[in-house]
C-alpha cells in the first residue's frame, strides 16, 4: 500500500511540473510571435504546436491572434488543411476580420477548382457528373461569403473577378445581381488588425 501511494504522489508531482500556468504559456506565445516576426519558421511552428494544447490559458484576444498566426504559418508552408481549421476559429470569434476572411474564401475557392478540374475530366459520365456540379455549388457557396466580406472591405480586382465567375458558374443570377449591394453593407464593418491585448 505504502508502495501505491508513493507511486501516486511521484505521478502526481510530475503531472503538476508539467502543467503549464497561463503566465508559461503567454511567454511561449510572446516567444512564439518573436519567431515568427523574425522570420524563423520552423522554430515559429514548433513553438505554436507546443503552445495548440494549452492555447485556452491565453486571454481571448491573444488566443485568436494566436490562431490566425499559426493559420498563416501553416498556409506559407502550404498546408491548407491546417491554417483552414485555425482561420474557421478566427473567423468565428471575429467575423469581421476580413483578412481572415480573404484567406478562408481562398482555401474554399481552391477546393471548388479542384472539383471544377474533376467536373471537366467527367463532363461524359452523367451520374458523376451530377455528384460532382452538387460538389461544386456548395464549395462554391461555401467561398462566397468569405470572398464578398473580404470585397467590401479591401477591394481587389482578382477577388471581384472570382466571385463574378463563381455566380455565373453556379448559374446564381439572383446572387451575382445583389453582389453591389451585400459589398457595400458588408463594408460597414471592416476589422483589418488583431489586437491580442
Amino acid at each position: 500500500m505504502k508502495k501505491i501511494l508513493t507511486l501516486l504522489f511521484a505521478l502526481s508531482v510530475l503531472a503538476t511540473a508539467k502543467a503549464q500556468t497561463a503566465d508559461d504559456v503567454y511567454n511561449e506565445y510572446l516567444d512564439f510571435n518573436l519567431a515568427r516576426l523574425q522570420g524563423e519558421t520552423v522554430k515559429a511552428m514548433d513553438l505554436g504546436e507546443k503552445i495548440v494544447p494549452d492555447a485556452a490559458k491565453l486571454t481571448d484576444k491573444a488566443r485568436i491572434n494566436f490562431y490566425y498566426s499559426i493559420g498563416k504559418l501553416y498556409e506559407d508552408d502550404s498546408q491548407s488543411v491546417k491554417a483552414q481549421a485555425y482561420y474557421e476559429k478566427v473567423a468565428a470569434a471575429v467575423p469581421n476580420y476580413y483578412v481572415v476572411q480573404r484567406a478562408l474564401g481562398y482555401i474554399y475557392a481552391k477546393k471548388a477548382e479542384d472539383i471544377a478540374d474533376q467536373l471537366n475530366a467527367a463532363k461524359n459520365n452523367a451520374a458523376e457528373n451530377k455528384r460532382l456540379t452538387a460538389l461544386y455549388t456548395t464549395a462554391v457557396k461555401k467561398a462566397l461569403p468569405c470572398l464578398e466580406k473580404a470585397q467590401a472591405c479591401d477591394p481587389d480586382e482578382d477577388t471581384l473577378k472570382r466571385i463574378k465567375v463563381f455566380y455565373k458558374n453556379i448559374n446564381d443570377t439572383q446572387g451575382a445581381a445583389g453582389l453591389n449591394i451585400r459589398l457595400a453593407a458588408l463594408s460597414k464593418n471592416c476589422i483589418d488588425l488583431l489586437d491580442d491585448k
